[in-house]
């Protein structure tokens, strides 16, 4: 009688164990507005995505950018390899939402799950970006042009800030997104291609 009492436990044990991390893994966050990489596999716009097709949200890692994080040309899939084809630049051929610079646009991030955040930080690659390359460093203004402090606060289901992109930028561009967990040691990584005008 113990033995099946024990064989119980334990089974109840590992069935908890494994809801658990399948909660923690299994929900997180991702930009639609412009729409992100990840998002354009997840509603079959862009084939050939790998896993990320059924994780747009998961695209997380080292928090700290730009002093920290992801390693250059690993920044848009957060440094994760699980995800590495949204590292790969397609030859230029990303979707791109049309943006004009100079004027306010809303950033949307759809948040899967609620972490106590941060912030919310947007970098704009710079006049050297070469949209057939993986991005990196090199590629990205220095500062954010948009950055939305948390204090820790948790944030919405649906987070939507306003900013203005530096005017004076045209053509094909990178907006790479890094919403930053308080809690943490990690952040979710987004990289929303836009045409600028």
């Amino acid at each position: 009688m113990r033995k099946k009492i024990s064989a119980v436990i334990v089974g109840i044990g590992v069935t908890c164990v494994s809801l658990f991390s399948t909660a923690s893994a299994g929900a997180h966050g991702y930009t639609d507005a412009p729409t992100s990489r990840q998002r354009f596999c997840a509603n079959g716009t862009v084939q050939d995505c790998g896993e990320i097709q059924w994780e747009p949200q998961s695209v997380e890692g080292p928090k700290g950018f730009p002093s920290h994080g992801p390693a250059d040309g690993t920044l848009c899939a957060g440094g994760n390899s699980r995800f590495a084809e949204l590292d790969d630049p397609r030859g230029g051929q990303w979707p791109a939402t049309d943006l004009t610079a100079g004027q306010p646009t809303t950033f949307r991030w759809r948040l899967t799950a609620r972490h106590a955040t941060t912030d919310f930080r947007y970098y704009l690659t710079n006049d050297h970006y070469d949209p057939t390359r993986p991005l990196t460093r090199a590629d990205l203004e220095p500062e954010p042009f948009l950055t939305v402090p948390y204090g820790g606060r948790i944030p919405d289901a649906t987070v939507t800030h306003q900013g203005t992109i530096p005017a004076g930028r045209t053509g094909k561009q990178l907006i790479l997104s890094v919403w930053t967990i308080a809690d943490t040691g990690n952040a979710f990584y987004a990289c929303s291609d836009v045409r600028l005008s």
